[in-house]
């Protein structure tokens, strides 16, 4: 069920990442990075090219081979990489918990893909990985991302001053949360 592909919309499926995916991973970063500044960490130029982003991958696949993280692409038709969901920071035990970074190509934005994936990742979440509870924070100026985890169920629950350092400051975070169920841990 995690490692399968997933239809959303528009011709978009939810996949897992590949270290296959670094240069269309480049290529539409490259092509959104005006676009995601406001909601972007400064990167080096070398993140843009397809042997960072075969480094970046690199990492991240290790972490999920580790069981801390759970990355996918958002994929057309092409097999082109026209979004990413990611769940980091994976905790068992009685905890059962993720944080969840998305973003979609500034060509797909504001047309339901991202609700569309938000939505599928909770359901894998919880009946793939046996998650209790995810959580997300956006800089208090991304109505858009807010609309998206109220969309798909996700409460805020108050305010991180200074929480990450995003397009070159300290900014505060409205903090999300969904509980994904009500049951005891499985696994």
């Amino acid at each position: 069920m995690i490692n399968d592909s997933h239809p959303l919309t528009d011709g978009v499926r939810l996949r897992p990442v590949t270290l296959d995916d670094a240069g269309s991973f480049a290529g539409t970063l490259t092509r959104s990075r005006a676009y995601m500044r406001r909601w972007d960490p400064v990167r080096p130029e070398a993140y843009y090219t397809p042997e960072g982003q075969h480094q970046r991958l690199t990492a991240l696949l290790a972490d999920r081979d580790a069981g801390r993280a759970m990355p996918w692409a958002l994929a057309d038709d092409e097999d082109r990489v026209v979004g990413a969901m990611t769940l980091n920071s994976i905790e068992r035990g009685v905890f059962r918990n993720a944080r969840l970074g998305y973003w979609i190509d500034v060509d797909r934005a504001g047309r339901g893909l991202a609700t569309a994936a938000v939505t599928r990742v909770c359901e894998l979440a919880r009946d793939g990985l046996g998650l209790h509870r995810i959580e997300a924070g956006t800089v208090l100026d991304n109505a858009a991302s807010q609309r998206v985890l109220a969309k798909c169920g996700f409460e805020p629950y108050g305010t991180a001053p200074r929480y990450l350092h995003i397009n070159g400051a300290w900014q505060d975070h409205r903090m999300f949360q969904r509980i994904l169920h009500d049951g005891p841990p499985q696994r």
